[in-house]
């Protein structure tokens, strides 16, 4: 899936991952490599058994209350929706999230 994916700078908040090619909806885009945290960063996820820093190229989907990707428990990001070239993947953080 690396091919479908570039790291850019967001309008979003600084880095952001972006689409290369069309991801259709429900397409596992892939799984993110991480380890357990030990504090909370930018790229710390709130998963079932604990948190967890991304430490591949999926921690750059900024936030967005309208997402176009989800985090699952078991650190996969599946496409919401159909996802057009050159645009930013978003997940939403949470209500509480700016």
């Amino acid at each position: 899936m690396k091919k479908t994916l570039r790291v850019g700078k967001s309008q979003i908040h600084g880095k952001g991952l972006f689409a290369t090619k069309k991801i259709s909806k429900g397409t596992v885009i892939g799984y993110c490599d991480a380890v357990p945290s030990r504090k909370q960063t930018d790229y710390t996820l709130h998963v079932e058994d604990g948190t967890v820093d991304v430490t591949c190229c999926l921690k750059y989907i900024n936030h967005n209350n309208r997402p176009n990707v989800v985090y699952y428990d078991d650190l996969s990001v599946v496409a919401l929706r159909d996802i057009k070239p050159g645009e930013e993947l978003t997940h939403h953080y949470g209500d509480d999230w700016k």
